[in-house]
């Protein structure tokens, strides 16, 4: 017996056509920041009705609005073209902005959102990217059960429903997270910071074994895993991919050594491949590999790197550096 998706279970038997923005949204560019206004994230008495500017941020408050409507805007010139935003009533878009305003009581603007965040709206390649009104109103969204107005809604308004809890629920999870990491980051913080006379300090060319990776060329690197190329293969970066042969067996720490994100600190146990790009450390019987890894993570060995087009770090460098 097959499973049947709840998805496939609330569009069992409906109907879905495909519309253009143009055919079922107002689709306008949003103007100029009205005089009456103030710049800054906090709203006022006489100021309280934001003016959404071209990204997350709001650019200001304003005493009037425009948009009295939940409604959709859209990113339209500069690195942020394509970005989607849900905007609630009531607001003014500034003219960086394509505001999509339904036609229609049965379509929803939480629901064009969702639809929209998940696809990639813009492709086109430009020096200055941008989209026109023109670009927003040929865009495809599929409309469940279009004979139907009633039922549209509903289906609508149950699929935005489950997205809406996932997306609090990413929230949530993301918040929580961030207060984790920094609660990590002040106890190790505290557990591996010493006074004078308490420890003795030694270079890591003492206590550590530093060699950098073999090079291999990029054609031999797979992108997933199969039954020829089943090692990972470390890159500067974390696993570039999959090898037919190892380079290492066992447990060992590894330090990315070039690119914008050299220094960056990383465990693995097992067998797998290092490039050129990787410095492999193994430790000696007097220190704990876990401890290495924290007191490395720690140094922040990033700040060491050559100030160059392509950062890099030094193994005869890294060597030198003391630990407790």
């Amino acid at each position: 017996m097959s499973k049947v998706s709840f998805l496939d279970k609330l569009l069992d038997g409906v109907d879905v056509e495909w519309k253009a923005l143009g055919e079922i949204c107002v689709v306008f560019t949003g103007g100029e920041a009205p005089k009456n206004s103030i710049k800054g994230s906090i709203p006022t008495n006489d100021y309280k009705y934001p003016i959404y500017g071209n990204g997350s941020e709001i650019y200001g408050y304003t005493d009037t609005y425009r948009i009295d409507k939940d409604a959709v805007t859209i990113s339209s010139i500069g690195a942020n073209t394509g970005f989607i935003y849900y905007r609630e009533a009531f607001f003014t878009p500034i003219i960086r902005l394509k505001v999509l305003m339904p036609k229609y009581e049965w379509l929803l603007s939480k629901y064009i959102f969702h639809y929209l965040s998940s696809q990639t709206i813009y492709s086109k390649k430009s020096s200055v990217p941008n989209m026109n009104a023109a670009d927003v109103k040929k865009l495809q969204i599929p409309i469940p059960c279009p004979e139907n107005p009633e039922k549209s809604l509903e289906i609508q308004a149950e699929i935005v429903r489950i997205l809406d809890a996932f997306t609090a629920l990413t929230a949530e999870l993301t918040a929580e997270l961030s207060m984790r990491k920094k609660q990590y980051n002040y106890y190790r913080d505290q557990l591996l910071s010493f006074e004078e006379g308490e420890v003795e300090w030694k270079t890591l060319g003492e206590v550590l074994t530093m060699r950098a990776g073999q090079h291999i060329p990029a054609s031999k690197i797979m992108a997933n895993t199969g039954d020829r190329h089943s090692y990972p293969c470390f890159g500067g970066n974390g696993i570039r991919g999959y090898v037919e042969e190892k380079s290492h067996d066992g447990e060992y720490l590894l330090i990315g050594r070039q690119g914008a994100l050299c220094g960056n600190v990383q465990r693995f146990k097992g067998q797998f491949y290092a490039t050129e790009h990787a410095v492999v450390v193994s430790v000696s019987e007097k220190i704990n590999v876990d401890w290495a890894y924290h007191m490395l993570t720690l140094m922040d060995l990033n700040q060491y790197a050559s100030q160059s087009a392509q950062p890099g770090l030094a193994v005869g460098k890294l060597e030198a550096l003391k630990i407790p």
